[in-house]
């Protein structure tokens, strides 16, 4: 970084000399009357692309404009020469610029103007005319500045520029992105308001008739004499569509100039509807500032009502009912839209996982974006917030650990403040595999996190992942550890933790109790099987450990960088699908488990690397699209009726095929190929499958499950013929025309009779008509260097995935895919 006079100049001149850009706050003479609005549209974007210009800006940058979010590097090339390695996906980072014009009405001048940002990857630094505002490493938690000493009001403009610098590289072990890849907000408030983070809302007591509510909330004044105001909270529950007003609490104040301070309320509400996560009910307290019978601030605070324990000998138990933790773990990336945060492409997420029967996340290993825990709210999930990937020592050469000693204390304070409030959010993670964690160093660095967790909530345990809590002398288990180490994890015996925390090593479960007496369970990573969905290893009942250990280079495989999608494939850390939930479905005190992942994501392509730039391990694929292996959680962890035969039926003639079957509510399932019986067969003592192994004859397979002789399901493939047509299929055929919304379109590759070509891998071309735009295509081959960002992309396995997103005006958007050889197909969105 040039020094600050040098780059200021800079600055001014840039200022002089922009493209007058307005952004959303000033299409609209009142926008600012609203405490917080979007600061999203308009951008103009600058990468560096040469070692001249790494640290400049001037007259003569090219600018290209943009809304944010945005990611940049999910816009280049896969490079094999990436500096962030195949381990960040082969993408490359870089020093990016942001700039935006913008004016402040001229009737705010005695308001706070802020500008906050939800997260910026990474070393953001930003200025407003000029000035200086402040420097962030840590690209995952969001902050906030004061921009009111500097701006101007009325019809003279603004500029604000943010330096976004992701260039020293590997600073991450999976797929990072680089930019202000989450929301951006101006808020205006008075100068007695509300503080940012600024309310906690606890219920410590509940009963069926009533709930006691306490709510805390700092005030901060700005003027520069002391005040007089009423400060009244008011409850609402939140009905569906409905706002239900509750009760009110009101306490006068007085607070000093240029202040914070905290008061404290209480009320109750009676017979509450608690949070669950099959009805995860919410309420709202609404904050009102008042000074002579005037509100000069509004804040809003969602919270959920919920009861709450992790018991040694029960595990997890919520409102009084036992309730085992189905979770996964998931990074932040969006697949094909990368790092850049939409919220409907998270919603899509979670749909498809709560169809699977989750019912928890894990934030692996960073603060999540703040829709991501609204959603949880929203539709019932049980979130683990984990603030760190790393304390002091670093995994890679220029991650976190470098920022550490100045900024820990710093992120996760604003984290907890962030998060606390949040109804699906039931444990703390100070750490993920931790390389101090066997130390006391460790140790000591576990008990200062854990007690500034303490000292800003006291409603929720701690835990960290542990890889593992005690080093067992276990087959298997000791694989990734020398035998001379200590036997017991220093974090996991130091006291620090409420919960212990297990990363993998499902083979010490059931010696947990003896191990860690009167401390509760969870397992904090598990599994880390891998699977290509749609490819198949011809025999299916042998389990590979791939690679054969963790330091130890993978030299084997299949053609392709392929992994069978069978359940028989797992890293030399974890396991396949099935044998770690056997375990954690067996014991009461195991509370549940958070599986290695519930979506692929980019970068971290175990046990491949190049040309390989995403992971295997997802339950469900980087387009969205289930692997085989879902349907064995769904027929386990859902009251649906599940019956689910793989693999496809297009192979060699009298090749010996291995067909499994997942299904429940039966006794049996018998399998017909083309009308003939090839055998029952029922699950025996654990199983979670059956298996035939049969020659293969082209025509139908069909399944047939049944509970007490009578048919409860019926389930049959047929073989494909060659590749005749397209067929398109929209999640969503009606989206908002917000400049935001999406609508995720699934490609199919059919026969002429409308059967999936399950080898077809046709390259795809994707055209639009309408207010809109192709914003990204996928196929979930972790193989596949096609731009996610492109026009075009190949199917997988019979399988592609086509992303339009809204502008800002109604009408149609008619997509059209079409590929040599096949019969392309259209298909209508609205946008209203």
């Amino acid at each position: 970084m040039r020094k600050r006079k040098n780059l200021s100049s800079k600055l001014s001149l840039v200022t002089l000399i922009g493209i007058i850009l307005f952004g959303s706050c000033s299409k609209k003479e009142d926008a600012f009357m609203n405490r917080k609005v979007s600061f999203n549209s308009d951008w103009s974007f600058h990468l560096n692309d040469s070692l001249k210009d790494k640290d400049t800006i001037g007259t003569s940058t090219k600018w290209r404009t943009l809304n944010v979010p945005h990611d940049w590097s999910i816009e280049g090339k896969f490079d094999e020469k990436s500096p962030a390695g195949y381990g960040g996906g082969a993408l490359n980072g870089g020093l990016g610029w942001y700039k935006k014009t913008f004016k402040i009405n001229a009737s705010d001048s005695s308001k706070i103007i802020s500008v906050a940002f939800d997260g910026v990857y990474k070393n953001s630094e930003v200025w407003v005319n000029g000035h200086y505002l402040g420097k962030r490493p840590n690209g995952y938690i969001g902050f906030q500045y004061d921009m009111s000493p500097y701006l101007n009001y009325g019809e003279k403009n603004n500029e604000i520029i943010v330096k976004v610098d992701n260039s020293k590289q590997p600073n991450s072990r999976w797929y990072s992105g680089s930019g202000i890849f989450r929301n951006v907000w101006i808020e205006t408030t008075d100068k007695l308001h509300v503080a940012q983070w600024g309310t906690y809302v606890t219920t410590p007591k509940i009963t069926a008739e009533k709930a006691l509510v306490n709510i805390e909330t700092t005030i901060k004044n700005q003027y520069s004499t002391s005040k007089k105001a009423t400060v009244t909270t008011t409850i609402f529950f939140n009905a569906g569509d409905e706002r239900r007003r509750l009760k009110s609490t009101t306490q006068n104040i007085t607070i000093g100039a240029n202040a914070n301070q905290t008061i404290k309320q209480v009320t109750e509400v009676n017979t509450p509807a608690l949070w669950s996560v099959e009805q995860p009910e919410l309420y709202t307290a609404e904050t009102e500032i008042i000074i002579d019978d005037k509100t000069i601030d509004r804040y809003k605070t969602n919270f959920g009502i919920r009861d709450f324990k992790f018991d040694v000998d029960k595990g997890f138990i919520l409102n009084g009912k036992q309730l085992k933790i189905k979770g996964v773990c998931m990074h932040h990336d969006l697949g094909p839209l990368g790092s850049a945060i939409n919220t409907r492409a998270i919603g899509r997420q979670l749909e498809i996982l709560k169809e699977m029967g989750v019912n928890g996340i894990r934030t692996s290993h960073n603060p999540p974006a703040p829709e991501l825990l609204e959603l949880c709210d929203k539709m019932g999930f049980i979130v683990m917030d984990e603030a760190f990937d790393m304390w002091k020592t670093a995994k890679t050469k220029y991650d976190y650990a470098n920022d550490w000693d100045k900024w820990h204390k710093k992120d996760l304070v604003d984290q907890l403040l962030r998060d606390r409030n949040h109804p699906s959010v039931f444990m703390w993670s100070i750490g993920n595999e931790i390389p101090d964690q066997w130390n006391e160093n460790g140790v000591k660095t576990a008990k200062e996190l854990a007690a500034i967790t303490r000292q800003y909530d006291k409603t929720r345990p701690i835990t960290a992942a542990m890889n593992p809590p005690v080093n067992m002398n276990i087959d298997n288990v000791t694989l990734q550890f020398e035998q001379a180490k200590v036997q017991y994890n220093a974090i996991a015996k130091s006291g620090a933790l409420d919960i212990i925390g297990y990363n993998y090593a499902h083979q010490t479960y059931e010696y947990h109790k003896k191990n860690f007496p009167g401390i509760p369970f969870i397992a904090t990573e598990t599994t880390s099987a891998l699977e290509t969905r749609g490819y198949y290893d011809a025999v299916s009942d042998t389990i590979k450990k791939w690679p054969v250990r963790w330091d130890l280079k993978f030299t084997e495989g299949n053609p392709g960088n392929t992994v069978s999608a069978y359940d028989q494939v797992q890293a030399p850390w974890g396991s396949t699908h099935e044998a770690t939930w056997k375990v954690i479905k067996k014991h009461d005190y195991l509370s549940g488990m958070y599986i290695w992942t519930g979506f692929d994501y980019i970068g971290e392509p175990t046990p491949y690397e190049w040309p390989s730039i995403s992971s295997y391990f997802g339950i469900v694929d980087l387009a969205g699209f289930p692997k085989d292996v879902y349907y064995m959680y769904q027929s386990e962890w859902t009251d649906k009726t599940v019956l689910h035969i793989f693999p496809h039926w297009n192979w060699k003639a009298g090749q010996t095929v291995d067909v499994w079957a997942y299904y429940n509510k039966a006794d049996e399932v018998e399998l017909f190929l083309n009308g003939k019986s090839v055998g029952v067969r029922s699950k025996k003592g654990e199983d979670l499958h059956v298996m035939w192994r049969i020659p293969f004859q082209p025509g139908t397979l069909k399944a047939i499950s049944r509970k007490n002789g009578k048919t409860v399901l019926e389930t049959e493939i047929k073989t494909a013929g060659n590749p005749s047509n397209l067929k398109l299929t929209a999640d969503r055929s009606n989206i908002k025309a917000d400049g935001n919304d999406l609508s995720f379109v699934t490609v199919d590759i059919l026969d002429a009779k409308g059967t999936l070509a399950p080898n077809a891998n046709n390259e795809i071309n994707f055209s639009l008509k309408g207010n809109g735009k192709i914003v990204g295509v996928c196929s979930g081959d972790p193989v596949s260097h096609e731009s996610y960002k492109g026009s075009k992309h190949t199917a997988l396995n019979g399988k592609c995935l086509v992303i339009i997103q809204s502008e800002n005006k109604t009408g149609r958007l008619e997509l059209t895919a079409k590929a040599n050889g096949l019969k392309p197909a259209t298909i209508v969105i609205t946008a209203e």
